[in-house]
């Protein structure tokens, strides 16, 4: 799959961003000093865990929209699509942390990238099933 590098590293950069939420969530269970499977009691931890939670609930969109959009449409603007992914995830938990009602921005960002990815990579499938 010659050309769909950028791609593949794209997917390891959002799983990396994935495991460090993981990391964030036992470091303020340690914190918190709630003990699993417990997952309230305390707000700050419940917002960590949230955050992970949420991240995982988008990759099963994000990433076979990603590389089927890569396929299909371009690798490299997909990357960049999943890199807006990322950033949007990376705003979403600043924001979330800090005050969960100002979560909508970094959301926003993330959705509409996985929405174009999304609907690119149908339109590129129906396109090249029809060529």
């Amino acid at each position: 799959m010659q050309g769909m590098e950028p791609i593949a590293i794209v997917t390891v950069l959002i799983l990396i961003q994935y495991f460090i939420f993981a990391g964030l969530v036992g470091r303020a269970r340690m914190q918190s000093k709630i003990d699993a499977p417990a997952v309230t009691g305390d707000p700050v931890f419940e917002r960590y865990f949230r955050v992970h939670q949420n991240t995982l609930e988008q990759l099963i969109i994000v990433l076979p929209a990603l590389w089927l959009f890569g396929w299909f449409i371009d690798p490299l603007v997909g990357s960049a699509l999943g890199l807006v992914f990322i950033l949007g995830r990376w705003v979403y938990y600043r924001h979330y942390v800090a005050e969960p009602s100002s979560r909508s921005r970094g959301f926003i960002v993330g959705w509409l990238a996985q929405i174009i990815l999304t609907l690119g990579a149908l339109i590129g499938a129906i396109l090249s099933w029809l060529d």
